[in-house]
């Protein structure tokens, strides 16, 4: 239904701008699982770069959604990576710099992990987007590896925490489970731009 094409990598900020396209940005925690849903949504295994490494992704990662017409945006995780405190604070400039001078940015889909409780990192990071006045679309990955009370759980407590109109949608890149609704809730946010 939907492709995605890797059409642009950035890794400074002078690299981040681009067509005149709206955008959804995808974050989360190193490891979180971002680069395994965007293959999903692609239907492609290897459209984004996996590993069981944290980390793996370390530019800002612009595919191309055709037939809408709108930037599926991949930034780079953040929490646990191995690399450099220079390394790190790279990325969180880069990813400032996207989130706060970007006309063109939507929303952002924020990726947390069904199997862990809210971590700080997850909420900060929801809360830095609210004070943007960036819609946000919240996911729980890893469905696959939870007991469906757990899920139950940690959605109305994420639901609860970040005051959202609608609950986290559940996704396992795994069997492909929530890929649908992920799709509509983007593609809403578009088209109501």
């Amino acid at each position: 239904m939907y492709k995605i094409i890797l059409e642009k990598t950035a890794y400074t900020p002078g690299q981040l701008s681009g067509p005149d396209l709206p955008q959804i940005a995808m974050a989360g925690r190193s490891n979180v699982g971002k680069s395994s849903l965007i293959n999903v949504l692609g239907g492609r295994k290897k459209l984004a770069k996996t590993s069981s490494t944290p980390g793996k992704t370390r530019s800002v990662n612009f595919y191309l959604v055709e037939p809408v017409q709108f930037y599926l945006v991949d930034l780079p995780g953040y929490g646990y990576a191995r690399c450099s405190k220079a390394e790190r604070e790279k990325w969180g400039l880069l990813i400032q710099k996207f989130l706060e001078d970007n006309a063109h940015l939507k929303a952002v889909v924020l990726l947390l992990d069904s199997r862990l409780e809210p971590q700080v990192l997850d909420l900060d990071l929801a809360q830095y987007v609210k004070s943007l006045n960036l819609d946000l679309i919240a996911v729980l990955t890893k469905a696959d590896k939870c007991k469906q009370k757990h899920l139950s759980e940690i959605r109305k407590t994420w639901t609860q925490i970040l005051g959202l109109a609608e609950h986290p949608i559940v996704c396992s890149s795994k069997t492909g489970l929530g890929k649908e609704q992920l799709w509509a809730r983007m593609v809403e946010k578009i088209s109501s731009y």
